[in-house]
Formats: C-alpha cells, sequence, structure tokens
C-alpha cells in the first residue's frame, strides 16, 4: 500500500467518508482493534477522535514515545484526565455530533462524557470502524497467512506430540510454547485441547484429563503476527477410531467441503452457513450443530462482519478473511469441528489453512 503515512491517509479519508455519508461532525473510539487500524498505534489504551478537519490521538505519560513513532500521521494530545481532554479537543472544533463505540465504550465512562459535554449529540457508530476493517488490505492478509503458516506448522509439529496419557493442559502448553518460540507474537485466543467428552463443549478450557485410546481430540488455536490473528480447528484421534467416531468426522468433513464451495462475493453468510448445516442435518445431527458456520478474523479473533450463521445479515465481499467451521457436539460422547481459514474472492475464496483434514491418527 505504500508508506505509513500513505495507509493512515486512505483509511482516514475512508473514514471521513463514511462521517459525511452519515451527517457525523466526529467520532471516538478507543477499542484496541480500531485505534491500531486507524492510526497505527498499538498501546491498546487511548482514544482516537476523528473530524473533517482533524485527527487526534490521546494517550497517557506511559505511551507519549510509542504514539510519536507509531502514529505520525495523528496530532498527539498527553492526557492526565481523558474525559476532560475530549471536552476541550470537542468544544474547539465545535462538534455536535459525535459518534461513539456504543459496542466497547463503559456506560460509566460514556455518562460522564455526557456529563461534560451537554450540548453534544452522542450517537451510536454501530460498527462503522469494524465494516471499515471487514475487507482487508493486500499488507493484511498477508499478515493472516503468516499467522495461518504458523498454525499449520504447530499441527505439524503436535500431531508427532500427542500421546495417551497426555493431559489437555500439557498439549495447550506445548502449543503455545511451540507457536511463541516460532515467531508468534502470542495466541489468538486460549487454545482450546478438548478430549473425549469434554469435544462436546465448542469452548472447552484446557484441563487435567488424560487423553485415552480412542479419543477424539478437538483442537482450535491461532497465532499473531503483526497484530493480525489466525484460526485454525482439527481434530484428531489417539492410536485408533471406533465406527461411530469415523462417521461423524465424516460428516463434518462433507459439510465443511460444502461450506467452503458455497463461499464466493455477493453470498450472505446466511446462504453460505445453510449449504454446510443442510449436510449435517441430513445426517440425523442438526440439533447438535448449535453455532454460526464462521466469523470474520483480523486484528481481532471475531470481526462481524462478515458473519456465516442462520442469522447473518451481511453480503461478502472480495478479501474479507473469514472461518469456515462445521461441528458435530455429543453430550457425553465428543465432538468433531473442522476449521479453516479462508479469503473471499470474486469466484469463491482461497484457502489459507493447509494442515490435511483426513482423521489423523496420533500416539
Amino acid at each position: 500500500m505504500g508508506t505509513t503515512r500513505e495507509r493512515d491517509q486512505q483509511r482516514l479519508e475512508r473514514l471521513r467518508q463514511a462521517l459525511v455519508a452519515r451527517r457525523w461532525d466526529g467520532i471516538m473510539f478507543t477499542s484496541p482493534e480500531d485505534l491500531r487500524y486507524v492510526t497505527g498505534f498499538t498501546g491498546g489504551e487511548g482514544a482516537c477522535l476523528v473530524s473533517g478537519s482533524d485527527q487526534v490521538l490521546f494517550v497517557d505519560f506511559r505511551y507519549v514515545t510509542q504514539a510519536q513513532e507509531e502514529a505520525p500521521s495523528f496530532r498527539l494530545v498527553r492526557f492526565e484526565d481523558l474525559i476532560q481532554a475530549l471536552r476541550d479537543e470537542i468544544v474547539q472544533q465545535r462538534l455536535q455530533t459525535v459518534a461513539y463505540e456504543g459496542s466497547f465504550l463503559p456506560v460509566r465512562r460514556f455518562q460522564k462524557m455526557q456529563q461534560a459535554l451537554p450540548h453534544v449529540n452522542w450517537v451510536d457508530q454501530e460498527n462503522l470502524i469494524e465494516e471499515l476493517r471487514a475487507v482487508k488490505e493486500p499488507q493484511e492478509i498477508a499478515a493472516i497467512e503468516r499467522a495461518a503458516a504458523l498454525a499449520d506448522l504447530a499441527f505439524d509439529h503436535l500431531r508427532g506430540f500427542i500421546q495417551a496419557g497426555q493431559t489437555e493442559q500439557e498439549i495447550a502448553l506445548e502449543l503455545e510454547f511451540f507457536l511463541r518460540s516460532h515467531g508468534s507474537e502470542g495466541v489468538s485466543f486460549p487454545s482450546i485441547v478438548a478430549s473425549g467428552p469434554n469435544g462436546a463443549l465448542p469452548h472447552a478450557h484446557p484441563g487435567p484429563r488424560r487423553l485415552q485410546r480412542g479419543d477424539l481430540v478437538v483442537l482450535d488455536f491461532g497465532a499473531v503476527v503483526d497484530g493480525y490473528h489466525s484460526d485454525m480447528t482439527r481434530t484428531v484421534v489417539v492410536e485408533e477410531a471406533d465406527e461411530q467416531a469415523k462417521k461423524v468426522y465424516q460428516i463434518v468433513l462433507a459439510a465443511q467441503q460444502a461450506g467452503l464451495e458455497a463461499v464466493r462475493a455477493g453470498r450472505s453468510g446466511r446462504a453460505v452457513d445453510a449449504e454446510a448445516r443442510q449436510v449435517i442435518a441430513a445426517a440425523g445431527y442438526g440439533e447438535y450443530f448449535g453455532h454460526g458456520l464462521g466469523h470474520g478474523v483480523g486484528l481481532a479473533i471475531h470481526e462481524d462482519p462478515p458473519r456465516l450463521s442462520a442469522r447473518a445479515e451481511s453480503t461478502l465481499a472480495v478479501n474479507m478473511v473469514v472461518t469456515v467451521e462445521p461441528g458435530i457436539y455429543l453430550p457425553g460422547w465428543g465432538g468433531v469441528r473442522i476449521e479453516d481459514l479462508v479469503v473471499v474472492t470474486a469466484t469463491g475464496c482461497r484457502i489459507l489453512s493447509h494442515s490435511p483434514k483426513e482423521l489423523i491418527r496420533v500416539g
């Protein structure tokens, strides 16, 4: 995209066009992902105010030097009291209608802002910046692709590491150590290692349970590169799978393939979700697939838009990045989930997760 300043200016221009279209005088935001996207600042704590004529980044003493280096396109204000600093800027710029992050801003802080600026018409931005973030730029996709490659490398390592008798916690620790030691900035989210009956919990936490012969093990994890996340799930079996495990696995694999084939620009998230969901329903397991088919991934691990679910109203566009992750979860027995990370194209999708998807034996 060019220099940091060129990137910042292009993003600011898109944001200002959205302000004009909505007849807002300015927008104030504090979420770390939005701050990083719009300003380049990675400190995680601060605020930004963008109006038609100015862009201001507010930080406290801890982040002044970092903000100067990372956000050269922004006027920097060091604050002692953020509400007072925001008030001074909004009054000075004579802003009347200002958008804020209703889904992120704490209620108490918002109430203080209302009290400090009673003349301002505060409006919820309703995910405006998230919508701008949804379509990824080439360097964003490159970072996500590198994160996905790290996850593939980690899965290949786990295939030779996992053994019967290990605990879920031991495997999670090995996974996260491997990711960090091979260049990941951290983990995309607390890694899921769910064995045997714990696999019936879509967001299970690794615990002290020891793997046993015949267990299915759900492994859901991701890496982080330049602030961008990856997300991948594979389900493996310890030593030998029984017939039910093989059957359920093949149903989920078929559903995942149907979902991948349904992804393309112009399709609704609801329509893509339906393609995979009907495969599981037709096999008699519809009630055991209770979550959406996928979600957006970028600076946050869960971004919306895009979203693939029965209630998703948004439409996919070229260069959105989304997961495709159907699953079947049977209480008391276990579960299977298979997840790939993909980039939406005009005619389909480009898969970023390259780990094999046959039912792999470990241990």
